[in-house]
């Protein structure tokens, strides 16, 4: 499927800001047999006096600016067009639990993508005995790691209430977890932190969601997503799997992937600091158009 994408992030500050900084992660990446980036563009307004581009340790790409001079607003834009065309699901030769911890064992890579990276608990994602145990329940019957986090991702959709005002984006997946509330940030948190628990190797996924208007309706522009999703190292043979707790779906040609780390500390769309004093106020708005 191929995509034009447009991302749009305003910020309006009460006072004047004398200096900021930021990092920016909102590019979509290209990923080897998944998704192909045609073009991109980031606008910045007003215009650094800094910037330049990096690829932090993820391969997520990064811009970094700078602004001295007094302003009031700081507006984002990126567009691009991207093909997603994941594969169709195949025959599940993943491991089982015991399998998955021999294989987590036999990885002595410390690449990017290696298991090991995504094994323990960080500031997002604390390990409790109830989202472990909450796991476990999926894995009943000897299931196979792939089967596990299908489960578990279908099972959060179910058992969890969609809520943007029950959480904040510091919410940890301990908190959404006993709120059984929250947003896509918070469902992913969830399933890592549980899956980990479990000793399965579990990571975060930014990006787009394509979404579809009621029927009838007219689609609204600026009505899609900036979305969040889990992917899961099922072993040496099945590698990386993606699903969608939110949706309680496994990823599809709907996802498109901006960046992938261990929270979404690693992967926050904006990041910085600004000299000023008072309120500032944000939005979001995103568009995914189906080309052709």
């Amino acid at each position: 499927m191929l995509y034009d994408i447009r991302l749009k992030l305003s910020y309006r500050y009460q006072g004047l800001v004398a200096g900021s900084r930021h990092q920016l992660r909102v590019a979509p990446r290209s990923i080897d047999g998944i998704q192909r980036v045609f073009s991109l563009s980031i606008d910045l307004d007003p215009w650094p006096a800094e910037q330049s581009a990096f690829t932090d340790f993820f391969g997520n790409a990064v811009t970094a600016f700078a602004n001295r001079d007094p302003h009031d607003r700081l507006n984002v834009t990126m567009a691009a067009r991207v093909e997603v065309t994941r594969p169709e699901p195949s025959l599940d030769v993943s491991a089982d639990l015991a399998g998955l911890a021999a294989d987590v064992a036999a990885s002595h890579s410390l690449t990017p993508h290696s298991p090991h990276h995504f094994l323990h608990q960080g500031s997002y994602t604390p390990q409790t005995e109830e989202m472990t145990a909450y796991a476990r329940e999926c894995a009943e019957g000897g299931a196979s790691v792939l089967a596990l986090a299908d489960r578990l991702c279908r099972r959060i959709r179910d058992e969890f209430h969609y809520d943007g005002t029950a959480t904040t984006v510091t919410t940890t997946a301990a908190e959404a977890f006993a709120g059984k509330s929250g947003v896509c940030q918070d469902f992913s948190h969830v399933m890592i932190a549980a899956l980990r628990g479990l000793g399965v190797p579990a990571g975060y996924v930014s990006g787009c969601l394509r979404t579809e208007p009621p029927e009838g309706e007219d689609r609204l522009e600026g009505a899609d997503a900036m979305h969040a999703w889990v992917r899961v190292w099922c072993g040496r043979e099945s590698g990386w799997q993606e699903f969608d707790p939110t949706n309680g779906i496994p990823a599809s040609s709907d996802h498109i992937t901006i960046g992938y780390g261990r929270d979404y500390g690693d992967v926050t769309p904006i990041l910085g600091m600004l000299k000023t004093a008072g309120d500032q106020a944000s939005r979001q708005a995103v568009d995914v158009i189906p080309v052709g």
